[in-house]
């Protein structure tokens, strides 16, 4: 075999492994001592170490979009100084862990959107509960589906850059 399909076969072969090494993290038990908003959170590790989670498959409401801070408040109530198992998917572009996170047992994910303080982030989402749970509780007008349309984050993100750019 001709050395340069070696060394592309290695080449490929560490790539691989640095990809899903990154996407398929090892699950972590820590403490949470932070809330930034209802879908992000900071756990302090066992080892010490704060890492920043985003939560994976859902996605809160921004800063200036109605239920931001009660979606906050319901991540604090579920997980603020609580034990938290997270389940790492991969790495966002700000560095954040995208995780899966259980607080003492709940699933902080799913409870989110039960409680109609996140949507299901249709990108990303791989669950399948999350839409009944998203869809239970717009039936029950629970949360942010008391407002008659509520604009989900993505469109808000996109509609703030759309004006950016005409400002």
């Amino acid at each position: 075999m001709p050395p340069f399909t070696l060394t592309l076969r290695f080449a490929v072969a560490a790539l691989c492994s640095l990809y899903f090494s990154a996407a398929q993290a090892e699950a972590f038990i820590g403490t949470v001592i932070g809330i930034a908003d209802g879908d992000t959170l900071t756990v302090l590790t066992n080892e010490k170490q704060e890492v920043k989670i985003r939560l994976a498959e859902i996605d809160a409401p921004e800063r200036h979009q109605p239920y931001r801070a009660r979606a906050k408040q319901s991540l604090s109530d579920l997980c603020f100084g609580k034990q938290a198992e997270v389940l790492p998917r991969v790495k966002d572009r700000y560095k954040r862990t995208v995780a899966r996170i259980k607080c003492s047992g709940e699933d902080a994910n799913t409870e989110q959107v039960k409680r109609g303080m996140a949507w299901v982030y249709r990108r990303y989402a791989r669950d399948h509960n999350l839409y009944v749970m998203q869809h239970d509780a717009k039936t029950a007008k629970r949360g942010l589906w008391t407002d008659s349309s509520p604009v989900p984050p993505w469109e808000f993100r996109k509609q703030r850059q759309r004006h950016m750019r005409q400002v």
